[in-house]
């Protein structure tokens, strides 16, 4: 029996290719972007109300309106009272003397539509450390 070997049968090379691991691979992948797509959105989430548009009825006070130009001016109106060419200093010291008096007065910003963003963002944290609670932001030109 020293003569007898084992043939080995030769083994047909297969040419197709697994995919399993790859498929395993795209679905880590799947997981770890459908997990990290909701941290990289950045923003605030804002709840806007629905109302009608109504005129501010003659008992409420007069809102102060805080205007930006386009060369970066700024302005202070409320009601008949008005001054332009203020430096962020005076137009915070004029802001933080009417809501001292009236704790809920509205403020409304309104800016030209050239300026830059930061500097609308600049203004409205400058009125937030006045004591603003509120403000908001005109979208239509102002009534003459």
């Amino acid at each position: 029996m020293t003569g007898f070997r084992r043939q080995r049968k030769k083994r047909k090379l297969n040419a197709d290719i697994n995919v399993v691991p790859y498929i395993d691979v795209m679905l880590v992948l799947l997981v770890i972007f459908m997990v990290t797509a909701p941290m990289i959105t950045q923003g605030v989430k804002v709840e806007l109300p629905e109302v009608a548009d109504a005129e501010m009825s003659q008992e409420q006070e007069k809102p102060i309106i805080v205007s930006i130009s386009q060369s970066g001016a700024l302005s202070y109106s409320r009601g008949e009272e008005s001054q332009e060419n203020m430096t962020q200093g005076e137009l915070i010291s004029r802001v933080q003397q009417a809501v001292s008096a009236t704790p809920k007065l509205n403020v409304m910003l309104h800016g030209d539509r050239g300026i830059n963003y930061e500097r609308v963002v600049t203004i409205m944290a400058a009125l937030q450390q006045a004591g603003v609670t509120g403000v908001g932001l005109v979208t239509q030109p102002l009534k003459q």
